[in-house]
C-alpha cells in the first residue's frame, strides 16, 4: 500500500483544484445538513405540538382548520358537564374555549407582520400546562401575550414586541401583557388574547374549539361518544395529536422539496468532481504507472487516489460543520402557523458526515477507473 503522506503531499501539487473540491464538497454537505436540520426541525415541532391527552371538539367538516370552525360559545359549558374523565387542578375542569384567528399585528413605526391569534380565557393554562410565563402576566382585556418566538413568526424587531409595548390589530390598539414560552410547540409563535377582546376584533358570536385535557388518552372515547350523540351540536372529535399530525403531512411536500433541491446540488457537485478529478489524475497517468512498473499494484494505487478524495472531501465536510454550528445552530425559522428552532443534533452531524464520505468515494472512482485503465506500456509512453 501507498503511504498517507503520498497522498496528503499530491493533495497540494494544485492548489486550486484542492479548494475546489474542498469548498463543492462543503456546500454540498451544508446543504445536506441543512435540508436534514430543516426537516427534523419542522417534523418534530409538529409532533410536539399536540398531546394526546387532548381532545378537540370544533365544528363538523373543519378538521383540516380549526381557524373555519365555528361552534356556540356554550359548548364549554356542555361539554364540561356532559363528557366523563375531564382533568382537574384545585377543582377547576381543564377545558378551553377557544378562538383561532390569522391576522396582522402593526407596531408604532407602521411595520406589520401576520401572525395566529388565540382568544383564550386562563383555563388555557390547565390544558396547556407546557405553557410558562416568562415576562410580565397573563392578559386581561385590551392586552395580549406573545410567544417568544412570535417576533421571528411576524418578522418584526424583538425589541418592539415586549411587554409594555403597545401594538395595534385591525384598528384595535392592545398592550402586550408579557411572553411564554411553550418549548418545541408551534404554541411559542403565537399571540394570545382575551377570548371577548378577539370575538370583538374577528366579529363573530361563534368561538373556533373547544380543547379539554382528559385524565388519560384513552379517555378519548368519551369525547368521542359525546359529539357524536349530540348531533344538535354538528361536533367533531379529535385528539390534539392528530390534528397536529395531519398538519404534518399537510407540509410532507415542502420537506420533499427541500431533500431534491439538496439532491440535484450534489448530484451537480459529483459530476463536477468527476471533471475536477479526471483533469487531476489524468496529468498523472505516467507517474501512476510509474508506481506499478516499481511493484505496487492497482488496486494500491486506485486506494492511494481515493484517499486523496476522502481527504479533500472530508475537509470539506469539517469546514461545512463548522459553518453550521456557527450559523444554523439555535436559528429560528418561520413557516406558515409558527417556527421552529434548528438544532444541529448529532443525527444531522453524521448525515454530513455520511454525504462527504460518499462525496469522496463517488467523485474518484470512475476518474481513478479511466486513468488506471490503459495498458502499462501505453501508460508509460503517455
Amino acid at each position: 500500500m501507498l503511504p498517507l503522506s503520498y497522498a496528503l503531499r499530491n493533495l497540494f501539487r494544485d492548489k486550486s483544484r484542492l479548494l475546489q473540491t474542498v469548498g463543492g464538497s462543503a456546500l454540498v454537505v451544508l446543504l445536506v445538513m441543512a435540508a436534514t436540520a430543516l426537516n427534523g426541525g419542522m417534523k418534530q415541532v409538529l409532533s410536539a405540538s399536540g398531546s394526546p391527552r387532548n381532545a378537540i371538539l370544533l365544528g363538523a367538516g373543519s378538521e383540516e382548520s380549526i381557524q373555519r370552525s365555528e361552534v356556540s360559545e356554550l359548548l364549554g359549558g356542555i361539554a364540561e358537564a356532559g363528557i366523563r374523565g375531564v382533568s382537574e387542578t384545585l377543582g377547576k375542569p381543564a377545558v378551553s374555549t377557544e378562538i383561532h384567528y390569522m391576522s396582522f399585528i402593526e407596531i408604532p413605526n407602521g411595520a406589520r407582520g401576520q401572525g395566529l391569534f388565540r382568544g383564550v380565557t386562563p383555563r388555557a393554562l390547565l390544558v396547556h400546562p407546557e405553557v410558562r410565563i416568562l415576562k410580565g402576566t397573563f392578559p386581561r382585556a385590551g392586552e395580549v401575550m406573545l410567544g417568544r418566538l412570535a417576533w421571528r413568526k411576524l418578522g418584526l424587531p424583538e425589541a418592539e414586541l415586549q411587554p409594555g409595548k403597545t401594538v395595534r390589530i385591525e384598528n384595535t390598539e392592545l398592550k402586550i401583557s408579557g411572553l411564554f414560552a411553550a418549548p418545541g410547540t408551534v404554541m411559542e409563535s403565537e399571540i394570545w388574547a382575551v377570548i371577548g377582546d378577539l370575538r370583538m376584533i374577528s366579529q363573530r358570536d361563534t368561538v373556533s374549539c373547544v380543547v379539554l385535557r382528559m385524565e388519560e388518552p384513552k379517555d378519548f372515547s368519551e369525547v368521542d361518544l359525546f359529539s357524536q350523540q349530540r348531533l344538535d351540536l354538528e361536533l367533531s372529535a379529535l385528539r390534539e395529536s392528530d390534528y397536529y399530525a395531519a398538519l404534518g403531512a399537510f407540509f410532507k411536500p415542502l420537506r420533499v422539496m427541500t431533500w431534491i433541491t439538496a439532491g440535484l446540488v450534489a448530484a451537480g457537485a459529483v459530476f463536477g468532481g468527476f471533471n475536477t478529478l479526471y483533469a487531476a489524475f489524468a496529468s498523472r497517468i505516467r507517474e501512476l504507472a510509474t508506481l506499478q512498473a516499481i511493484g505496487f499494484g492497482r488496486a494500491a494505487v486506485f486506494f492511494s487516489l481515493m484517499q486523496e478524495s476522502l481527504i479533500a472531501c472530508l475537509a470539506g465536510t469539517m469546514v461545512a460543520s463548522i459553518i453550521a454550528l456557527v450559523l444554523l445552530d439555535g436559528a429560528t425559522i418561520p413557516f406558515s402557523i409558527g417556527a421552529f428552532t434548528i438544532t444541529i443534533s448529532p443525527q444531522v452531524a453524521v448525515a454530513g458526515l455520511l454525504t462527504g464520505i460518499l462525496l469522496g468515494i463517488l467523485g474518484s472512482v470512475p476518474p481513478a477507473i479511466r486513468c488506471l485503465k490503459p495498458s502499462l506500456p501505453k501508460a508509460l509512453r503517455s
